[in-house]
């Protein structure tokens, strides 16, 4: 799903990039929605192509390591999908050898295009809310039974919703604030017959008095407003808008002018005192979805030499808070 929907389009359509080829194993789809790629049959077929620059590593989570290292040994850049690693010792291990190799690592965090959480920054880069005191972000679902997907649903490294949706969330407000003074987690199991956590809190808090908590689960069936900002002049409230994926999974190219457009109603709404000390809302105009742009960073950074917008220390960041025991 990942490699059909955030991954091929993109690289598809984008002038910068060749879709060259994709790893296969069993079943074969990808040619029948690109006729000109490669379908290759092993990894190791992928990593011997001489033509490959750039390999995407969206594979289940506990084994983006093994490829990605894999890639990187062969002279490759990589893309890598969230969470970039299950551990700390792991990711540094990563950022060292593509140095060694003189090939960049690159986290994929597409989520910072989101259209509702381009609007927070907005309102967060714009201070009309005074001192910061408290961000909430959450990510609700519905979805009692176990799914299918094996990788996502064993106790295995990086298993779990807290590694899976929470990443999203913590890597927004690591990109809006930086590493943390202190950190609480919480995590739990709610669902029949689970063996990972569906359920995570994350309390951040920094230094200048600022209280974020993330939320994810995957047992709410009635989602609240997943973006709140309270600070001493008002506040800020938005749901989560955002129609890319929707837009990705109906078969909605990127080029198209409507990609990313969030509909009508989908405003956030700010509320503050007026000069008479009323408080008074206004809704804050949509911002286009943008996912584009990351590829787009992707290039620049390998044929520019331009600093990703995802740092090495914003990855060891989030995964001090997302290990286990931490």
């Amino acid at each position: 799903m990942s490699g059909r929907v955030f991954h091929a389009p993109f690289i598809e359509v984008n002038p910068h990039f060749e879709l060259r080829g994709i790893v296969e194993r069993s079943t074969k789809q990808a040619q029948g929605r690109y006729p000109h790629i490669i379908s290759y049959d092993t990894v190791q077929e992928l990593l011997d192509d001489p033509a490959v620059e750039l390999i995407i590593v969206n594979t289940p989570n506990d084994t983006h390591v093994e490829y990605a290292l894999a890639a990187l040994k062969a002279g490759k850049h990589v893309l890598i999908e969230k969470p970039f690693a299950p551990t700390v010792g792991e990711a540094r291990m990563l950022f060292q050898v593509a140095e060694e190799m003189g090939r960049l690592i690159l986290p994929f965090h597409n989520r910072r295009f989101d259209a509702d959480f381009l609007a927070l920054k907005e309102v967060v880069q714009q201070k009309e809310l005074g001192r910061l005191i408290e961000l909430h972000l959450r990510f609700d679902r519905y979805k009692e039974e176990i799914g299918p997907k094996v990788f996502k649903e064993t106790k295995r490294p990086a298993a779990g919703v807290i590694y899976d949706l929470g990443s999203h969330l913590l890597d927004q407000a690591i990109s809006l604030f930086g590493r943390p003074k202190a950190m609480t987690k919480i995590s739990g199991k709610y669902r029949p017959n689970t063996q990972v956590d569906d359920y995570g809190c994350i309390v951040l808090n920094y230094k200048d008095g600022l209280n974020v908590f993330i939320t994810t689960s995957l047992l709410v069936a009635n989602p609240q407003a997943s973006f709140v900002l309270h600070g001493t002049k008002g506040s800020f409230v938005k749901n989560r808008t955002d129609v890319q994926e929707a837009q990705l999974i109906d078969g909605m190219m990127p080029n198209n002018p409507a990609f990313g457009v969030e509909p009508d109603a989908s405003e956030g709404i700010l509320t503050k005192p007026d000069e008479d000390g009323r408080l008074t809302s206004r809704f804050i105009a949509p911002v286009q979805g943008d996912y584009m742009q990351l590829f787009n960073e992707v290039y620049a950074a390998i044929r520019e030499g331009k600093p990703y917008f995802v740092t090495k220390d914003q990855i060891i960041w989030q995964l001090e808070v997302l290990e286990p025991n931490k």
